[in-house]
């Protein structure tokens, strides 16, 4: 796989994406490569070129055509076309597309990721996961919130803490608060790999905090 299938794989990121709120835009799918090629160099995965490889694309393009922004059906299939058009090996292209399709929280919510994964897998998804909290985290939180003109937070509309898939793909009727309940704060014991728990544990103390902070704020005693 040549360096020139990555250079393409980001111009693509950013075409596809560029209609996207920033929570979700060009610049998350760059964040998340750059985590995931740390983490992947933690965990010792660096020696192999191939791993390396898989998993810089699989963090590039895991968000193109997420069911929460697809326009046309059409969009679903951006990332196949791309990999095929790219000639990228059909065993890379199909590991490639497996950490795509699993890596999702509807995921693990509907028991569809296995106990089994590999480390690219691992190291993929822990680092979409340390983009969800933390300071980018919140930030990204409040920016998706705000474009679907949700409300920042009711005391009378309770987090459902115990989701299944089609509940958390249905958000009608949620507060953007209620979303660190019932995802967020989950996040830190999901990572799959030890450096993304290293690094989740400093970012899950900062969304504590924050929401300590939040709630004393909303209540006047701050």
């Amino acid at each position: 796989m040549s360096e020139s299938v990555i250079s393409k794989a980001e111009k693509l990121v950013i075409s596809s994406m560029k209609a996207n709120d920033a929570s979700h835009d060009a610049s998350h799918a760059l964040r998340v490569r750059d985590l995931a090629l740390s983490l992947a160099k933690e965990e010792g995965l660096s020696s192999s070129l191939d791993s390396m490889e898989i998993v810089e694309l699989a963090a590039l393009l895991h968000d193109i055509g997420d069911y929460k922004y697809v326009r046309d059906p059409s969009e679903e299939m951006i990332t196949e076309r791309f990999l095929e058009a790219e000639n990228v090996e059909e065993s890379k292209r199909q590991r490639i597309l497996s950490i795509i399709k699993g890596m999702g929280f509807k995921e693990e919510l509907a028991g569809n990721q296995s106990a089994e994964f590999s480390p690219e897998f691992g190291v993929v998804q822990d680092a979409d996961r340390l983009d969800a909290i933390g300071a980018v985290g919140i930030a990204r939180c409040f920016t998706f919130g705000g474009s679907r003109s949700r409300v920042l937070h009711d005391p009378n509309i309770h987090p459902r803490l115990d989701l299944s898939k089609g509940q958390y793909m249905n958000k009608a009727e949620q507060t953007t608060i209620n979303h660190f309940h019932e995802k967020l704060l989950k996040l830190k014991d999901l990572m799959k790999t030890k450096a993304g728990r290293r690094r989740a544990e400093k970012r899950h103390k900062f969304v504590e905090e924050f929401l300590t902070e939040f709630y004393e704020e909303w209540d006047g005693r701050s």
